[in-house]
C-alpha cells in the first residue's frame, strides 16, 4: 500500500512540474505597431494618386487642390490621437498556480476514493496469505495427483519422486509413498536422508515394522553419513524392537550428541536412554529366558489390563483448522514420571473422529510400559508438520486421568499450541 501512495504522490508531482513552470514563466511584451507612421504612409499613398489622376487629365488642379487639402487636416487629426496599443505585461499568474497545487492533488484524491478501489492491494495481500494457508483439502489432494501424473511423463526426475513420496506420506497413503521412493532410490541411490525417508515409510507401510528391508534401508543411510538424525532415530527404534538394548543406547547417544547439551532434544534422548539402561540393570546377570520371563510376569498378558482404549473428536470451533494432510499423534503419558510416552499411535487426521487402542507395543522404549504405570493421560495432537515435536499452531488435546485397562476414553482436540 505504501509503494502505490507513493508512486501516487510521484505522478501527481510530475503532472505539476509540466503545467506550473509555463504558467508562471515572465512573457516578453510585443511591441505596439507605429500608428503616426502607418496614417502618414496611407497619406503619401493617397497624394500619389491623387498626382497621378492629375497627371492623367482625370482630375483639374482645382480639384486636386481640394483633395489634398482634405487629406493634410484628415492627417492632422488622425496623428496623435490614434492609440499605441500594445500587448501589456500578462497579470501575475501565482494565484491560479496555488490554485493548481492545492486542487490536482485533491481532486485525485476525490476521484481515486470515488471510482477507485482503495483496499484492493490490501484485499490482494490478504488474499494472497490466505491462499497459501487456506488451500482446501480437496485442492491439496488434486496438487498431489497432478504431480503423479506429471511424474509418468517425466520418470528420471528424482525431486519430483522424492516430493511424491513425502506428499504421499504426509496424506497417510503409505504404500503410495514407498513406490515414490522406491523409484527415486533406482535414480539417486547414495542420498542418506532418502534413504531414511524410504524406511520410515515402508515400515509405516507394514504396520510400524523395522526389521527386514526398512533396516536395510536404514544400515544403507549410516553407511553413506553416519550422522543422519532420522536414519540414527530408525536404527535405536530397530534395536528396541530387536530387544537389543546395547544397540539402541548406542545409537541413541550418536544422535544425542548432535545436538547441544542442554536442550529439549538432548533432554528427551537423554530420558530414553535413562529408561533403557534401568530396565538393562534391572535384567542383568539374568538369561535370555529368564528375562522374557520376568517381563511378562510384570506386563499382563489380558488386554483388558495392558491397553488404553477410547475415542479423539476434534472440537467444532477448530474443525476448520484441520487438513486432510495433517497428522495425528495419540500417545499416552504417566502422571507421574518422565514426560516421554508410553505409547504412541500415528493416524492421518483424516481418520477424524478416531477410535484408538494403546498397547506396550507401541512404547518408545523397553523401560517405558503402558502396563506398567499408575496412572496415564491420554494427550491427541494434530501436526501440521507431521513432526512429532509440538509445534506453535498445532492443535491439541487430552483426557481425563486414568488407568491402564480403561476404556471409553474421551479425548476432545480443543486447544492451539502457542
Amino acid at each position: 500500500m505504501l509503494l502505490f501512495w507513493s508512486l501516487a504522490i510521484l505522478l501527481v508531482a510530475i503532472t505539476l512540474a509540466l503545467l506550473l513552470p509555463p504558467l508562471l514563466r515572465r512573457q516578453r511584451p510585443i511591441a505596439a505597431p507605429d500608428f503616426d507612421a502607418a496614417t502618414i504612409a496611407v497619406y503619401r499613398d493617397q497624394k500619389r494618386a491623387l498626382d497621378s489622376d492629375l497627371a492623367s487629365g482625370t482630375l483639374t488642379h482645382a480639384e486636386r487642390d481640394a483633395a489634398v487639402l482634405e487629406l493634410s487636416s484628415r492627417l492632422g487629426e488622425e496623428i496623435g490621437t490614434a492609440k499605441r496599443a500594445g500587448v501589456s505585461q500578462p497579470r501575475r499568474a501565482w494565484p491560479m498556480a496555488i490554485a493548481l497545487v492545492a486542487l490536482i492533488p485533491l481532486a485525485a484524491v476525490l476521484l481515486y476514493l470515488r471510482l477507485g478501489s482503495p483496499d484492493a492491494t490490501t484485499l490482494a495481500a490478504a488474499g494472497n496469505a490466505r491462499a497459501a494457508h487456506e488451500m482446501s483439502d480437496p485442492q491439496i489432494v488434486a496438487m498431489v495427483e497432478q504431480l503423479a501424473q506429471r511424474m509418468k511423463s517425466r520418470p528420471d526426475d528424482p525431486q519430483g519422486w522424492i516430493l511424491l513420496g513425502r506428499s504421499y506420506a504426509a496424506m497417510g497413503r503409505f504404500s503410495e509413498s514407498v513406490n515414490a521412493y522406491s523409484r527415486a532410490a533406482e535414480l539417486v541411490p547414495d542420498d542418506a536422508a532418502l534413504l531414511a525417508d524410504y524406511a520410515d515409510a515402508l515400515a509405516m507401510a507394514q504396520g510400524r515394522v523395522l526389521a527386514g528391508k526398512p533396516f536395510e534401508l536404514i544400515s544403507r543411510a549410516l553407511a553413506i553419513d553416519p550422522k543422519n538424525p532420522k536414519a540414527l532415530a530408525l536404527a535405536a527404534t530397530a534395536a528396541m524392537d530387536a530387544r537389543d538394548p546395547d544397540g539402541a543406547i548406542g545409537y541413541w547417544r550418536r544422535l544425542q550428541a548432535q545436538f547441544p547439551q542442554g536442550s529439549d532434544d538432548a533432554r528427551q534422548i537423554g530420558t530414553i536412554i535413562a529408561e533403557i539402561e534401568a530396565e538393562r540393570g534391572t535384567n542383568k546377570g539374568a538369561d535370555r529366558g529368564s528375562k522374557l520371563a520376568a517381563r511378562a510376569e510384570r506386563t499382563p498378558v489380558a488386554s483388558g489390563t495392558a491397553t488404553v482404549a477410547g475415542r479423539v473428536d476434534i472440537a467444532p470451533s477448530l474443525a476448520s483448522k484441520v487438513a486432510l494432510t495433517d497428522t495425528v499423534f495419540i500417545f499416552a503419558r504417566a502422571v507421574d514420571g518422565p514426560r516421554m510416552p508410553l505409547a504412541v499411535l500415528r493416524v492421518p487426521a483424516r481418520e477424524l473422529p478416531k477410535e484408538f487402542t494403546l498397547d506396550d507395543s507401541m512404547g518408545m522404549a523397553a523401560g517405558a510400559k503402558l502396563s506398567a504405570a499408575q496412572a496415564v493421560i491420554v494427550e491427541a495432537r494434530v501436526s501440521k508438520s507431521g513432526n512429532a515435536l509440538p509445534q506453535s499452531g498445532d492443535l491439541a488435546g487430552k483426557s481425563a486421568t486414568v488407568k491402564p485397562g480403561a476404556s471409553g476414553v474421551k479425548v476432545v482436540i480443543d486447544q492451539v499450541v502457542p
